[in-house]
């Protein structure tokens, strides 16, 4: 299976202004150090905490972000992404050669036209339809508004495009001169949905897609999405705080803390055999619709640090009650434990 998303050292900070002059004294690192490859054709999901960074990282993926330091590469040959790497490992990091490569494709440093023509091919469907979607116009308009900005389509062409679009996603011509307003959330959902398929982009970020909608809902949506992915042949990056969903839809996990990946691994694996003592915790919490089943939880002690000022060595370790010494000096590497299944933790090394 080809490689659709390559992201190796990722990292977004945010300045934080003080002072007269607003200069910057501090820096808040959302996403710090993060490598991750999605396959085409794949649903790859993020858990972890509010703040955690999860949706900086994929908007940073995306390029709704600009990044401070790390690559990303979409769709890249794997003879241009094997000589990227010979001439990093050689230390000819400021040769033409891998200067040019890194233009032409490591879509973190596209700029301008080029960064207008990815957005083609990569879209997002945000969490909330009700802040989404703009209030004063039309579905319609709202849907067509891609093609426009585009140039691919417009006129009586953009309008077939639209119904078009608005059947696959559940909805008919008869919602084409409504407002949202006039939807409820579940049908929102799916205007937001066909707005961001519109332009045939081929990969796409779903950021909580069925968190504010009810259960019922939420089934509906996630088949909607397995559709769309085999007729449009998709890529997912799929974020959610409700572990449940994840595991429904997800064929790929990756577990975040603190603005890092502390282990990622496939869906049943990891759901069955959670390694990073986070992980442990966080799975503990995934509610059992069995009365008669009882879970051990694994509680926390302590507050999550702040990103503005994170622990040194493992991020985890001043909340773990399975902290050595060396985690408190020395950052944890990436561990294979067999299966695909990754955990960056001192314990298994």
């Amino acid at each position: 299976m080809s490689v659709s998303i390559e992201v190796e050292g990722l990292k977004k900070y945010y300045p934080i202004r003080g002072g007269v002059f607003r200069r910057s004294v501090g820096q808040v690192k959302a996403v710090d150090g993060v490598s991750l490859s999605i396959h085409k054709g794949e649903i790859f999901g993020v858990v972890g905490e509010s703040g955690c960074g999860k949706t900086t990282l994929a908007k940073t993926i995306i390029r709704l972000l600009n990044p401070n330091d790390g690559s990303i590469f979409f769709g890249i040959p794997e003879d241009v992404k094997n000589t990227l790497k010979r001439l990093k490992s050689e230390g000819k990091t400021e040769s033409s050669e891998f200067k040019k490569l890194r233009r032409q494709w490591d879509i973190a440093t596209f700029r301008g036209h080029r960064l207008q023509e990815l957005r083609r091919k990569m879209q997002i469907v945000y969490q909330d339809p009700t802040t989404s979607l703009n209030p004063r116009m039309l579905v319609k308009d709202i849907v067509a508004e891609p093609l426009i900005v585009q140039g691919i389509a417009s006129g009586r062409a953009a309008l077939d495009r639209v119904v078009e679009m608005l059947y696959k996603v559940g909805l008919t011509d008869r919602h084409l001169f409504r407002y949202p307003h006039e939807f409820s959330g579940g049908q929102r959902q799916r205007i937001a949905v066909a707005r961001a398929l519109i332009s045939r982009p081929q990969f796409v970020v779903l950021d909580e897609p069925t968190s504010s909608v009810d259960v019922s809902v939420r089934a509906q949506l996630l088949n909607l999405f397995l559709e769309l992915r085999r007729d449009f042949d998709l890529t997912y990056l799929y974020i959610s705080h409700d572990l449940s969903v994840v595991e429904c839809i997800a064929e790929v996990v990756a577990v975040m803390y603190l603005g890092k990946i502390v282990e990622f691994a496939p869906t049943r694996e990891l759901y069955e055999k959670p390694l990073h003592p986070y992980s442990l915790a966080l799975f503990s919490a995934i509610p059992v619709p069995d009365p008669t089943v009882k879970r051990k939880r694994v509680v926390l002690s302590g507050d999550v640090p702040s990103p503005v000022n994170p622990p040194a060595g493992c991020r985890f370790h001043t909340r773990c009650d399975q902290a050595m010494e060396i985690c408190k000096t020395v950052e944890p590497e990436f561990f294979d434990v067999g299966n695909g299944h990754f955990v960056a933790c001192h314990l298994y090394h």
